[in-house]
């Protein structure tokens, strides 16, 4: 990018030396210098004519530059969007294995003072159920991220 604008810079730099010499030519009606004036007006011209053409790939350089942006930032927000949903399972199954935990240690408990409690363990099992359903649905949004990310690939084979 700053070769563009070191050239521009330098094109400006020619123009602004041509139409200085241009101005200090002889008047016209001086016939000598006739072809000399043509000759740098022509040169002129051309040196307008790339100017614009740079100018123009400077704006398409531009243009490119912002869509690449774009496309960054969409997915930055589609991974900050993902990264928040995995801290919420991440939460909730840490909520749910310390609540299997307690229950567990209840269990336990009465399981040692010979006492066993089936409503101790129908609690203790659907804390496990539940600390399984949500370790599923953690492994099932890690491989909804994996897949996201190799659609693109799998797009552009087909």
């Amino acid at each position: 990018m700053s070769d563009i604008t070191d050239l521009e810079r330098r094109i400006n730099a020619a123009l602004e030396r041509i139409g200085g010499v241009v101005e200090a030519a002889a008047p016209p009606d001086n016939p000598g210098n006739d072809g000399e004036v043509a000759e740098l007006k022509d040169a002129l011209e051309a040196e307008k004519t790339a100017n614009a053409q740079l100018e123009e790939r400077v704006r398409a350089l531009h243009g490119k530059q912002d869509q690449g942006f774009a496309q960054i930032e969409a997915r930055v927000e589609r991974l900050r969007d993902r990264v928040a949903e995995q801290e919420k399972e991440l939460q909730r199954a840490k909520q749910m294995n310390s609540q299997l935990r307690s229950s567990n240690q209840a269990l336990r408990a009465a399981n040692e003072a010979g006492k066993p409690d089936a409503h101790l363990i129908n609690k203790s099992m659907l804390a496990e159920l539940e600390a399984l359903r949500v370790a599923q649905l953690a492994d099932r949004s890690e491989l909804d991220a994996v897949l996201n990310e190799l659609k693109p690939f799998v797009a552009e084979d087909m």
